[in-house]
């Protein structure tokens, strides 16, 4: 699977009406792909890949407890038959906080791939596993093209190219903060990250990347804060990015945080500073 070094991550509900504008946009600032967050049917995918012409667009992620099987398989039928080889299905099994089916997640997303093999698409090469735990990565290296995890630091990353070896794609999440101000900018990545420090499977995967239980109270360590959501100037954030690159990551996809609407300047901003 061949993706440029760098996309965007946003969820569908920031997009409203704009998406198709959005999309646009992210196409010609030169970002290669677009990954749609919020539980995304493939469906949502259509009006960004109808106003783009090589933009890639993904789902980051279908949940397995949302978004049935055959139902996605059908779907993704109608959308490749359309816009063949530009979009992707990245899959994974949400959260026991938020989900409420939540049971044996690994073997939840080992029999939905099962469906997809019976089926014969999505193709192997053109999914993608949100794997955060050594089991689920070891999924992500035989059942599908690589990995596309999520609030992680690069240590994480290196961790998880280790495992997936050379081959599989990684292609990690990375919030953001383009706000020069230090305190400012980690008030805002704090408030970020609130939501998932307070949801086990992102809690354990900042531990596995070396940080302690400490880290993670009080709205977590500035260590912490720093590494999983970077902040500072394009310059400095498309550093941060980049580390990810260095770590074994294909493809890095940023996720401007603490903005109102879409954050058009701050993508602009970070094409200037990561696309030559």
């Amino acid at each position: 699977m061949a993706l440029t070094e760098f996309g965007i991550w946003a969820s569908k509900g920031i997009f409203g009406d704009e998406g198709p504008e959005a999309a646009r946009l992210l196409e010609e600032l030169g970002f290669g792909a677009l990954w749609v967050g919020g539980s995304p049917h493939l469906t949502d995918l259509r009006p960004l890949l109808e106003a783009t012409e090589t933009l890639t667009v993904a789902t980051s992620i279908a949940n397995v407890w949302h978004y049935g099987a055959e139902e996605m398989v059908a779907d993704w039928e109608q959308l490749e038959a359309d816009f063949p080889g530009r979009a992707l299905a990245g899959i994974g099994a949400g959260h026991p906080e938020h989900d409420g089916d939540y049971s044996k997640p690994f073997s939840a997303v080992r029999e939905y791939l099962d469906r997809f093999d019976e089926a014969g698409q999505p193709p192997v090469e053109r999914r993608l596993l949100a794997a955060l735990a050594p089991r689920m990565i070891d999924l992500a290296t035989s059942r599908a093209a690589g990995s596309i995890p999520y609030f992680v630091p690069v240590s994480h990353t290196r961790l998880s190219r280790q495992q997936l070896g050379e081959g599989p794609l990684l292609a990690p999440e990375m919030a953001c903060v383009l706000d020069e101000d230090p305190e400012r900018a980690r008030a805002k990545a704090r408030g970020f990250a609130e939501l998932y420090l307070g949801l086990t499977n992102y809690r354990k995967a900042v531990l596995r990347g070396g940080f302690e239980e400490a880290d993670l109270e009080g709205g977590g360590s500035d260590r912490m804060i720093d590494a999983v959501v970077p902040q500072g100037s394009a310059e400095q954030v498309a550093a941060a990015a980049r580390a990810h690159l260095e770590a074994g990551a294909d493809h890095v996809a940023l996720q401007p945080v603490g903005t109102e609407g879409l954050p058009r300047a701050e993508w602009t901003a970070l094409a200037a500073a990561l696309i030559a």
